[in-house]
């Protein structure tokens, strides 16, 4: 046997192995995520009740124009965006602020990751019902807000006016995931090399001239991974509202996509019309999420 044909067989031998040590996870991932996608997907061509016997309707992409339709579920995307957008925004420029700030303590580094990390190991119900108890008419809220601006015994309606019920839902997740993002930036300020820096004041570089040419750019890949992460774990939100709602707050404002799919199928047994609804949103998601890939691509930074 020639080298050549030696090299190739090992070649494939490797390949080999290395499919069936991945088949394992491919089968599990596959099991898990790509069929309840097509599940979802063939259920939405139907109209089909949840706890019905009779067999579902063929109806093609007729939940799909329906939904196109309704001023419900057009309220659930304004909400969702609106939430997104409120939450979003804050958390990526926030951690991103946070990490600095700690990478550069000399002291205690370590108590204030762990501070700030906290809040995301609690469960989303255990953080809804904290902030449920802050929320409350006698809770820290209206104390905090009448001791800033002077005003004493006022019911600032955190969970009742349809603007104070979004940015509670917001203040929420930003308190209980600042401090997950706020990690892996530090995680990926360590991987910046200090000669780069020992360099750049040798040049005579200042500190925020330092952050805006070196530490922004070679940032990128982590702030392009926090900021498709934090997008998705906004865009999927619910077990917030979901509480917030059950604790008596208006629906309408923070009827976020994922609570009027649980409604729609679970209060209204249309399963096929929520199965629609999950399709749209796994391809918002998925939108987003290749946008945020192709602009990462352009004008990479390496060291």
């Amino acid at each position: 046997m020639s080298k050549k044909k030696l090299i190739y067989s090992i070649e494939r031998q490797k390949a080999r192995w290395g499919w069936i040590f991945v088949a394992p996870s491919l089968i599990f991932f596959s099991l898990f995520s790509f069929y309840p996608i097509f599940t979802a997907f063939y259920t939405s061509l139907f109209k089909k009740k949840l706890l019905s016997l009779k067999p579902p309707d063929f109806i093609a992409l007729g939940n799909y124009l329906y939904l196109l339709k309704s001023p419900d579920f057009w309220n659930s995307m304004r909400a969702t965006i609106v939430f997104t957008l409120g939450t979003f925004i804050p958390i990526l420029v926030f951690s991103l602020i946070l990490a600095i700030f700690i990478s550069s303590r000399k002291r205690f580094q370590n108590f204030l990751q762990l501070a700030y990390y906290s809040p995301a190991v609690l469960s989303s119900v255990v953080a809804a019902v904290i902030w449920l108890l802050i929320f409350d008419p006698r809770g820290l809220g209206n104390q905090w807000l009448n001791f800033l601006f002077r005003s004493p015994g006022v019911d600032h309606k955190w969970l009742a006016n349809s603007i104070m019920v979004q940015l509670s839902t917001m203040l929420v997740y930003f308190w209980k995931y600042v401090g997950y993002f706020t990690i892996i930036f530090i995680v990926g300020l360590a991987s910046i090399p200090q000669s780069i820096y020992e360099a750049a004041k040798i040049d005579g570089g200042n500190d925020w001239k330092n952050f805006w040419y070196i530490t922004l750019p070679l940032l990128k890949p982590t702030t392009i991974l926090v900021s498709i992460i934090s997008m998705l774990q906004c865009l999927r939100t619910f077990s917030t509202q979901y509480l917030f709602t059950q604790g008596g707050a208006p629906l309408a404002p923070i009827n976020v996509i994922t609570l009027n799919i649980y409604h729609t199928a679970i209060r209204d047994h249309q399963i096929g019309r929520a199965s629609a609804m999950s399709i749209i949103l796994f391809i918002i998601m998925m939108l987003f999420t290749w946008i945020q890939f192709k602009t990462s691509r352009a004008d990479e930074i390496s060291y």
